[in-house]
């Protein structure tokens, strides 16, 4: 068994490997099924996005001399700072404390933050159902925002902050019925590939 696994492919295995569509087509059919029937035995968790508008009034920030580089040092620095306040203990504590879940699970893979620069950001939450997915969601980012709104110390006074969708959210997998149908065919040729070069049917 381990001189074939270590075995040089041959081009008849090769040959054999490309001209077998059949299987290939049978392996991708089979492993895509089987990726469709994981996805309902053990489904991906809902995911709910609650989204808010960012506004750094840039204009009146640089003067008007401004050029592109100092435009997006400056939108870096300051959203990474609303970046740190999204996540920081203070925001967290008060999700926890109005869920009633734990800060550290709230870290630990529940929360997610989708593009955050200058204009639309988008909170999301995953949970088991997609009440608590949006519960979650709808409550981070009104924390988030009235953390904003409060001004703390290095946030700049002329941001503006609106939550835009906070109620009412969409809610839908975390991860696709796709993703596994994908993942599944790929899975099932690759095991095709490894099982004809690797295994000769008469050294079995």
């Amino acid at each position: 068994m381990k001189k074939r696994l270590l075995r040089r492919p041959s081009p008849q295995h090769i040959a054999g490997l490309l001209q077998a569509w059949r299987f290939w087509f049978l392996s991708a059919i089979l492993g895509a099924l089987l990726g469709g029937l994981a996805y309902f035995v053990f489904p991906p968790s809902f995911r709910a996005q609650a989204t808010l508008l960012v506004d750094q009034n840039v204009e009146q920030v640089i003067p008007q001399e401004r050029s592109d580089l100092l435009i997006y040092t400056y939108l870096q620095r300051e959203t990474d700072k609303l970046v740190e306040l999204a996540w920081s203990d203070q925001t967290l504590a008060d999700v926890s404390s109005q869920t009633g879940i734990p800060v550290a699970d709230l870290r630990d893979g529940r929360l997610h933050l989708s593009q955050p620069s200058d204009g639309g950001w988008h909170f999301l939450a995953d949970a088991p159902d997609p009440a608590t997915a949006s519960a979650i969601a709808s409550v981070w980012a009104q924390v988030f925002v009235d953390q904003v709104q409060s001004k703390p110390a290095g946030i700049s006074t002329l941001l503006e902050i609106n939550l835009t969708q906070g109620q009412d959210l969409p809610v839908k997998r975390a991860v696709s019925m796709g993703v596994y149908v994908f993942s599944g065919a790929l899975l099932g040729t690759v095991l095709l590939a490894f099982g004809m070069l690797f295994f000769d049917r008469k050294e079995a």
